[in-house]
Parts: structure tokens; sequence; C-alpha cells
């Protein structure tokens, strides 16, 4: 399993090791979670404003937060999905907004690298279908994150 990821720095401030963090972090989550097909994804590093913007624009909240998913796997009942060997698997794309995460690191007194790894691995587990909508499933997909943070020795 080749896990591909695109990343966009619009921030320019991550550093060669914030990357390392995500790329090793999702591979290992890739793996703990049983992806298959070459999944592709896309990473991209806003500031606060950006990130607001996008939160009004797609879910109607007009204001900031951490990070958004929009994954590109969610089919309805009318749509065919398609499925073939020459196709990657485009699970869709993670935003983070480098300022907040820099703030909660602050404030919940760890590291950014955990902040980081903590918010990708959200966005990763959104990308595969988790969601927090309702307690079981809350507690179910934030068990998940504890499970993957812990194993890389991401630990609060």
């Amino acid at each position: 399993m080749g896990l591909t990821i695109s990343y966009h720095d619009e921030t320019s401030t991550l550093e060669s090791n914030d990357f390392k963090l995500v790329e090793d972090i999702l591979k290992m989550a890739a793996r703990i979670e049983e992806v298959t097909g070459n999944p592709e994804l896309s990473i991209t590093f806003v500031n606060t404003d950006r990130i607001q913007a996008i939160n009004h624009q797609y879910r109607m909240i007009n204001q900031p937060t951490d990070v958004i998913s929009f994954a590109f796997e969610e089919t309805s009942d009318e749509e065919l999905e398609i499925v073939g060997a020459d196709i990657p698997r485009i699970l869709g794309d993670i935003i983070i907004s480098v300022p907040i995460a820099r703030q909660q690191a602050n404030e919940y007194n760890h590291s950014f690298q955990r902040e980081l790894g903590f918010l990708i691995v959200h966005g990763f587990l959104h990308l595969l279908g988790y969601d927090h909508q309702s307690e079981q499933d809350e507690k179910q997909m934030f068990q998940k994150q504890k499970d993957i943070l812990d194993k890389y020795g991401l630990r609060r």
C-alpha cells in the first residue's frame, strides 16, 4: 500500500520535521485502518482567516475551526462507485489551521507536533467515514485517535 500525500503549506511556517511527522503518522494510521488501493489525499495548511472562509462557505459556520475534511469517497444510494485496479483511491482533502493548532497546543500544554498529529489523525478518520455526530460514534472515533497517537508515541 503506497499512500500518496500532496502538501500545500499556504502559511510557509511548517518545517521538514512537521511534514515527516504527518507522513509517518498517516502511513501508520492507514496500516492500522487497513486502507487499500494506493490511496491519495491532500493536506493544506492555512491561516485562521482562510479556514474561517472555508468553514463558512461549506458548513455555513462563520467562525474559524482547527481542521476540516472533505471526503471524496462518500456516495449516495443513487451514485455508482467506480472501482478499478488502475484508478487511485482518492480519499479527499484535509485542511488545517496552523495558528489554531499552535494556540491549542499551548492551551492543552503539549507540543505543536502532538496537536498537529491529533488534527491529522482526526481529519484522516473523517476521510475514512468516521464521525462524531452521536455519542457512540464520538467514543469510537476518539478511541481510534487515541490508539493511533499512543502507538505513534504522541501522548498528552
